[in-house]
């Protein structure tokens, strides 16, 4: 079996954490969620360069379209049918359905509005290497992790619908050359990830009971926020300190 990338904790204290204190610990991981990120900080405050924006939509539509690969992974490790049936719909929200174009397809549709062509996001001509390598780190966890580790690590989508909040208050003005059309991915999953929120934490704190486990969740939990913040970190060093990957080797000749 593949060894994870999350670390056991050596855990001392054999009680357990209350259920309302385990969810205390859980939620207490926002302080590190990349909303933090100075990028972060930057693009929703006081704005960044289109192209900085650019960057940030179309590496981050590789993440957009690694999400249901990743959430296929999670059910495939699921034995139970219940659980499978809440958590398909994950796959749905993003990949699309009758009726409903998907949350993929709005991401291009925001990556129109900011200026980039549909060919260019969808061929990844723009994904960063340390995006590509974090993002992929993030999948095959989920493929090798099991069903309750992997619903574990979704719960940075407790911190999400903030987020998404703030772009569509803040952007509007921030960049008004961005197209409205645009803001539908925001707006739709602000009531997707409340449901998906509340699916993921009530697995996580039936299955991790003791403190050790406990303890163990968290570390999971830290290792998606990780994912998110090393993503910002690449396009930090690429579009704000203007050093893109490899920037100081000599240019091959053509």
């Amino acid at each position: 079996m593949v060894q994870l990338a999350v670390p056991r904790p050596r855990v001392t204290a054999t009680e357990a954490w209350s259920r309302a204190e385990f969810e205390r610990r859980l939620r207490d991981k926002e302080r590190f969620y990349h909303i933090h990120h100075p990028f972060h900080v930057a693009m929703n405050s006081t704005g960044v360069a289109r192209e900085a924006v650019r960057g940030w939509v179309a590496n981050r539509f590789y993440y957009q379209t690694a999400i249901p690969i990743k959430d296929a992974a999670v059910m495939a490790n699921c034995r139970d049918r219940n659980a499978r049936r809440l958590w398909i719909t994950r796959i749905l929200d993003h990949d699309g359905a009758d009726g409903d174009e998907g949350g993929i397809e709005a991401w291009l549709q925001l990556a129109s509005a900011v200026g980039l062509s549909r060919t260019e996001v969808e061929n990844e001509e723009h994904v960063l290497p340390g995006v590509r390598f974090a993002v992929d780190a993030y999948v095959n966890f989920a493929r090798n992790a099991t069903f309750e580790e992997a619903a574990c690590s979704s719960l940075t989508e407790l911190f999400a619908p903030t987020i998404h909040q703030k772009r569509l208050d803040n952007w509007p003005e921030i960049y008004p050359w961005i197209e409205a059309d645009g803001y539908r991915y925001f707006r739709k999953r602000l009531s997707e990830a409340r449901r998906d929120v509340e699916h993921g934490l009530t697995v996580t704190l039936d299955h991790f009971k003791t403190r050790a486990e406990q303890e163990y969740a968290l570390n999971i939990l830290q290792f998606k926020l990780n994912v998110l913040w090393t993503m910002l970190d690449a396009m930090w060093m690429a579009y704000i300190e203007m050093k893109p990957p490899f920037f100081s080797c000599a240019k091959a000749n053509d």
